[in-house]
């Protein structure tokens, strides 16, 4: 039994999240999450809200309350979508916790103490209306690049390039729109990460295996221009965790918080430490996943991110661990994906473009995006979601092959046999050549899961489920039952012992749907089938089952027109 660390990229406190968020990072990291459980390994999954830095206040502001009661209020709700779309996380936290709190400062404390840290006087925009210092992200112009009028002080949400402020045309405050902006200089601490630059391309260099996209990127930072820059990690802001602290060593920073992204990543350890307090465990229970002197040397530690994210966890966060001096453990493997764009265009949460995770569930149940999400997931390119394409993925792969093979078989069975598993008859060569095409092909996605080819094992997946139908279609046992009523009866009985093995296989993508075959099934075992011709004996003569209701609806074309409609202009 391995033990599995898995983190997901902190969605941001300020408003719902929408599918592109999703697919990004949490919902593959739970599809992996699921897996590893059902193959027996003992899984750490943790993220939490991110909820420190510009988007919580700006998003605060806009409510008219105090930002801690906002995060609050977002926190549960984006805890409740989470357990909407089934996201099995061993512990959802919060980066406002006391816990990363402490551990930041802890952190900063070490790094300033091997001389990490340094204290730097720069150029920051203030505003004299606003009455205060800008952080990048309270800065909106035009970017310069891609000429986008609402580019952000620290980057373009749409060509994605980088800023300062001082590099956008007509710049103006994100939070009164005034343009009576003046630089001005102020002090910040900076992380010294320039100077772990070889120590970070060594240990890159030395990972198996990652995504192109994921080194691609960290390369280009180490490389590019003038190679990886020191970064500031605090800023003038209110909400944060504090920067003067007890034990600093440094003093002159009160008023100033550390830089969301210098705290977010250190959260993924302090929800692990939420986990365990909530548990009623010791600090033992949490350390062993991330203090390799405590246990954390036979991890494998896993991330799920969007391609955005990846600078901050290939090279920020590893300075972090690194610079610390401390056993911490270190990422074994990022998978990183593309942009999901919606209909077009792209999703956005700032605009409210797309379909957010509160609008999906209003519409379907969580297993209907689950499956195309992740059937469709962004992995080698940007994907796109089109209302046409999800009709025509959900009508085929899920009604038409999975629902459709529960349905008859069941009913064929009470009609003919009862509701219990017929007797009669024996396996032979027909079914040995399904129980061989059956194994081929979950071994297949055996292997892409342990990979993390998302798209590729859902690919296998309904693969799997096609074999079960072919089968059906070749054997058909309602002539069969004609003529020779014990092998007819042969052939339901795999049938029924088959629905419990795509139960089992399927639960990662589609738990929901899983859960209601396992039951209709009347079994709790959810044993991984290694040899598939004992799983497919496992449902013995006798054994009792129900008719399961009508696994996945088909979408219809008034349905498809209509969200259409619904969803082609902002939320």
């Amino acid at each position: 039994m391995a033990r599995i660390l898995i983190t997901s990229a902190l969605p941001y406190i300020n408003g719902i999240k929408h599918l592109g968020n999703l697919v990004g990072s949490q919902l593959p990291a739970d599809l992996y999450a699921r897996y590893m459980r059902g193959r027996g390994h003992e899984v750490m999954f943790i993220c939490a809200t991110d909820e420190h830095g510009t988007p919580a206040e700006l998003a605060a502001a806009k409510t008219g309350q105090p930002v801690a009661d906002y995060c609050a209020e977002m926190h549960n709700t984006q805890a409740e979508l989470a357990r909407g779309f089934r996201l099995s996380f061993d512990h959802y936290g919060r980066s406002s916790s006391p816990q990363n709190h402490a551990l930041t400062q802890h952190l900063a404390a070490r790094l300033g103490e091997a001389g990490l840290i340094e204290e730097v006087s720069e150029e920051q925009v203030y505003s004299h209306t606003d009455g205060r210092f800008l952080p990048d992200r309270y800065i909106e112009g035009t970017c310069p690049n891609c000429g986008y009028e609402r580019a952000r002080g620290d980057q373009c949400e749409n060509c994605t390039k980088q800023l300062d402020p001082t590099d956008l045309i007509a710049p103006r405050s994100a939070i009164s729109g005034a343009t009576d902006l003046e630089v001005r200089e102020t002090k910040h601490l900076f992380l010294r990460q320039s100077t772990l630059r070889d120590r970070l391309d060594k240990w890159i260099d030395s990972q198996n295996g990652w995504p192109v996209l994921t080194t691609s990127i960290a390369k280009k930072w180490l490389h590019d221009g003038n190679g990886l820059q020191d970064r500031g990690i605090t800023r003038d802001l209110d909400w944060g965790v504090p920067a003067q602290f007890d034990g600093a060593p440094w003093q002159g920073m009160d008023g100033k918080v550390f830089y969301v992204w210098f705290d977010a990543p250190i959260e993924y350890i302090a929800a692990s430490a939420e986990w365990a307090e909530a548990q009623g465990l010791d600090d033992s229970a949490w350390r062993r996943w991330w203090r390799n002197d405590e246990g954390a040397e036979d991890v494998r530690y896993v991330q799920f991110m969007g391609k955005d994210n990846v600078p901050f966890h290939t090279l920020s966060f590893p300075a972090t661990l690194m610079g610390s001096g401390e056993p911490w453990k270190m990422v074994d493997y990022i998978k990183s994906f593309n942009y999901l764009n919606y209909d077009g265009g792209q999703f956005s949460t700032s605009l409210g473009r797309g379909v957010f995770m509160d609008q999906a569930l209003s519409l379907l149940p969580a297993d209907y995006w689950r499956w195309w999400l992740l059937s469709h997931a962004p992995e080698s390119s940007d994907a796109e979601f089109t209302w046409e394409n999800f009709q025509a993925s959900v009508n085929k792969d899920l009604a038409d092959v999975l629902g459709n093979l529960a349905s008859r078989v069941t009913k064929f069975c009470r009609s003919k046999f009862g509701e219990v598993v017929p007797e009669g008859g024996a396996y032979g060569a027909r079914e040995a050549r399904l129980i061989a095409d059956l194994t081929t092909r979950l071994r297949a996605y055996e292997g892409h899961m342990e990979a993390m080819e998302i798209r590729k094992s859902a690919s296998e997946l309904r693969a799997f489920w096609v074999l079960g139908n072919e089968y059906l279609q070749d054997a058909a046992p309602w002539s069969t039952f004609k003529t020779d009523p014990e092998q007819a009866a042969a052939q339901i009985r795999l049938a029924l012992n088959l629905i419990r093995v795509y139960a089992i296989v399927s639960r990662p993508f589609i738990p929901d749907a899983a859960a209601s075959l396992m039951a209709a099934i009347g079994s709790d075992d959810w044993t991984w089938p290694e040899d598939l011709g004992a799983a497919l004996y496992n449902l013995p003569a006798g054994h009792a089952f129900a008719v399961p209701d009508v696994l996945f609806a088909k979408i219809t074309d008034e349905q498809r027109a209509d969200w259409e409609t619904r969803f082609a202009g902002a939320r």
